[in-house]
């Protein structure tokens, strides 16, 4: 609406990118801290909870009455203040919104099908999720390729030249960036807050490098290479405003959980906004918490699978810390330091080629 706004009524200070995502930011941020309290009262009255795993360490259990798909309530604020700001006619904010779309769907089905259980903490089963994550990001990645015919060129930190064209095996790497970044973001998302600060951290840092991505002026001084994805930066910060709002009654101790719907969307379009910056295999330090997890999860398998042994008292990393006595809110706030200087570095790296 702002954007057709500047385009009838000539006011150019709505023409920008920067005013426009400063705008969304606030929208975002208020309309989470308006109808959050609201959805808590809701879910409380509905009993939509979801069940805590029984493996989980026993300080859990008493999270057993906290509402579930929080996640809901951020991602439709953060369409809605989109929808008011963002220039509806560029082709990465459609893929950008079909993205965020698609996983909160998938994300939503899961939570439900946890919260209508009651007792089974799986949702839905781990090869229909995997199945319904695959063809959206198959969607998505098949969108950028044929449609938007965007560029295939993969590129390495620290290098100015791309290392290969990937061509139509584009398609793959994409699927399997989205996927796993998603499942990434869902894995640490375990304590009160713990992925809520390491997502705001990453997407504030892809929206710089996006923003710049999208400026012409940017890309020169920083030999990065150039296509029109600035607008998503809008979105980028709406829900970063979003993810504050959310943040404020997630904080441990929390008072709603984001779910499925909330991590899993989150991931996937943390994925999305590396793809169209070209920094996929940045996006390893940026979300570098994430990373973690999902290593500390595969080792812990792999290790008992092979040697029957675990390497980690319970994973994903965090439980195995919970096992060591070590406190919430102390593993929360040490792995957002961990994820906010990461970010600092990936940054920093952008003007080393």
């Amino acid at each position: 609406m702002l954007y057709w706004i500047h385009l009838h009524f000539n006011i150019n200070i709505l023409g920008y990118i920067t005013i426009r995502a400063g705008i969304a930011f606030v929208l975002g941020l208020a309309l989470t801290l308006f109808l959050m309290p609201r959805f808590i009262r809701w879910a409380k009255g509905s009993s939509s909870v979801q069940p805590i795993n029984e493996w989980a360490p026993e300080a859990h259990q008493q999270k057993g009455k906290t509402p579930t798909m929080g996640g809901m309530v951020f991602i439709s604020a953060t369409l809605f203040a989109s929808l008011l700001t963002v220039n509806l006619t560029n082709i990465y904010v459609i893929g950008a919104l079909a993205t965020i779309l698609t996983f909160a769907l998938i994300g939503f089905q899961d939570d439900m099908a946890k919260i209508r259980s009651k007792v089974n903490t799986a949702g839905l089963s781990p090869r229909a999720k995997l199945f319904a994550q695959i063809i959206s990001a198959g969607g998505i990645a098949t969108f950028l390729y044929i449609f938007v015919e965007f560029d295939t060129d993969l590129y390495l930190p620290f290098m100015k030249a791309p290392i290969v064209d990937m061509g139509i095996f584009s398609i793959l790497f994409w699927i399997i960036v989205i996927v796993a970044t998603s499942n990434a973001v869902n894995l640490t998302d375990g304590l009160d807050g713990l992925a809520t600060v390491p997502s705001i951290a990453a997407l504030s840092s892809l929206s710089f490098i996006v923003y710049a991505t999208g400026n012409v002026i940017f890309t020169d001084y920083l030999l990065i290479p150039h296509f029109n994805v600035g607008e998503v930066v809008i979105i980028s910060a709406a829900l970063i405003g979003s993810l504050a709002g959310f943040l404020w009654y997630n904080c441990h101790p929390a008072e709603v959980f984001m779910g499925d719907s909330g991590s899993l969307t989150l991931g996937a379009f943390i994925a999305y906004m590396a793809i169209i910056s070209k920094v996929e295999i940045l996006l390893l330090l940026i979300g570098l918490i994430f990373v973690i997890e999902t290593l500390s999860v595969i080792l812990q398998v792999g290790s008992y699978k092979l040697r029957k042994k675990r390497v980690f008292l319970m994973a994903p990393i965090h439980h195995h810390f919970e096992m060591k006595n070590w406190a919430e809110n102390k593993i929360i706030v040490r792995f957002w330091l961990i994820a906010i200087i990461s970010n600092l570095i990936a940054i920093i790296t952008l003007k080393i080629r």
